[in-house]
């Protein structure tokens, strides 16, 4: 019999020390949240410019692309809870002083950008580190319901609560979404602080490697593992697809559905649904299925997720299929944590992280721009049948490498 990627599941509480890690990163989570919704209103209000309020996105996209790498290089050199407290007070203070600015009248749109850029390098560097830390603080068995406690919280705070109540605090008051941020990000610092313990690897050792040279050798050693290399070529693939199809979803949802602005919120609504309704029975899910099935059934779901879209003109079947794509999405995001956190050497597993949050993020932004692309050359489905023949083929391509063999070589590469 093989081994799989999970040991049979046990109820055995997740411990205080985790408690206060969640609760850091959902509180955090929703102060991101209220600003995300927040900025692109406040530039709206400052200029009437399609281009600056567009370039708001892609300024919060940018870091993920610049400091993924490193931000990984740098969790795994220090102790990796006071990286995430520094990193909290450093975004508090920014976003306070831009709520203040907005307060003052003082408030600029290179302003915002800037503030933006702070907030989202830092955030990429605290996935990471917290990511990096799970494993610390729950037993071995238990890092499925760690990881999809960790995924339910940030999706019901940054995607569910966040969305409606940050348009509601500017309309109260421009600086309140701001100034909320900060509070959050100051107590999540607090939060972080009160966990005893220290979480760097190999501490008071030297450093021998360069910053270069630790991200080459966390490539190399991905690189190295099948079952983890080939997750990350998924990850790039679908998460241009993925992009892709919603980067025009607002024009399917009118001219194709027949949506107003209401229902074209309401599509995502019910993918952060699906996604929540993941991370409660997640573990639950992976554990009677077993992981390897998780990840290729969650192949046929994006795929047909893709085929519904392209050739369905009914909303109602679209939304469920949207809160069935949300369940997948949390449901690969917990699976692959996991295998990464046992496969992955200590040492080794921010840098292992941050590969794949920079793949996810050049697949995001590689996608955006080929919905586009591809829906003014040829239609407005066009993107979606292209996803479907790509997770089609992804899967079909795949498929093999998920069974308990594959499983099982790569757990023999670990050291006993």
């Amino acid at each position: 019999m093989t081994r799989e990627l999970v040991d049979a599941p046990v109820t055995v509480r997740l411990g205080g020390r985790f408690a206060k890690l969640w609760t850091a990163g959902t509180t955090s989570a929703l102060g991101s949240g209220l600003t995300t919704v927040a900025a692109p209103l406040l530039v709206a209000a400052e200029t009437d410019s399609p281009f600056s309020v567009a370039a708001a996105s892609a300024v919060a996209w940018l870091p993920w692309l610049l400091f993924a790498l490193p931000g990984g290089a740098l969790a795994d050199r220090v102790d990796r809870r006071k990286l995430m407290i520094v990193l909290d007070w450093v975004r508090a203070a920014a976003v306070f002083g831009l709520g203040v600015a907005i307060l003052g009248g003082v408030m600029s749109v290179w302003l915002l950008y800037s503030v933006l850029f702070v907030i989202n390098a830092g955030e990429i560097v605290m996935r990471v580190a917290s990511q990096a830390i799970v494993p610390d603080l729950v037993p071995r068995e238990q890092l499925e319901r760690a990881n999809g406690w960790l995924f339910g919280g940030l999706m019901l705070a940054q995607n569910v609560i966040a969305a409606p109540l940050g348009s509601l605090l500017f309309v109260v008051a421009a600086s309140s979404p701001f100034l909320g941020n900060a509070a959050t990000y100051a107590a999540s610092a607090l939060l972080l602080w009160s966990i005893s313990g220290r979480y760097r690897v190999a501490a008071g050792t030297k450093q021998k490697k360069s910053f270069r040279g630790e991200i080459v050798e966390g490539f190399r050693w991905l690189a190295g593992q099948r079952l983890l290399r080939t997750m990350v070529g998924l990850i790039a693939l679908l998460n241009v697809t993925l992009t892709a199809a919603t980067s025009v979803l607002v024009l399917l949802a009118r001219d194709r559905l027949g949506l107003g602005e209401v229902g074209y919120g309401l599509l995502f609504t019910a993918m952060a649904a699906g996604a929540v309704i993941g991370s409660v029975i997640g573990d639950r899910i992976i554990a009677w299925v077993r992981p390897t099935w998780t990840i290729r059934i969650g192949l046929l779901i994006e795929a047909g997720m893709h085929l519904a879209l392209a050739a369905s003109r009914e909303a109602w079947l679209i939304g469920l299929v949207l809160v069935l794509f949300g369940v997948h999405g949390t449901l690969w995001g917990i699976v692959g944590s996991s295998l990464r956190q046992r496969l992955t050497p200590p040492e080794l597993l921010g840098r292992a992280g941050s590969v794949m949050i920079f793949v996810a993020a050049a697949g995001n932004s590689v996608g955006a721009l080929l919905g586009g692309a591809l829906a003014s050359m040829f239609d407005i489905t066009t993107p979606y049948w292209v996803g479907f023949v790509v997770a089609t083929v992804v899967a079909v391509a795949s498929w093999r490498v998920f069974n308990g063999a594959t499983v099982e070589a790569a757990y023999a590469k670990l050291p006993p």
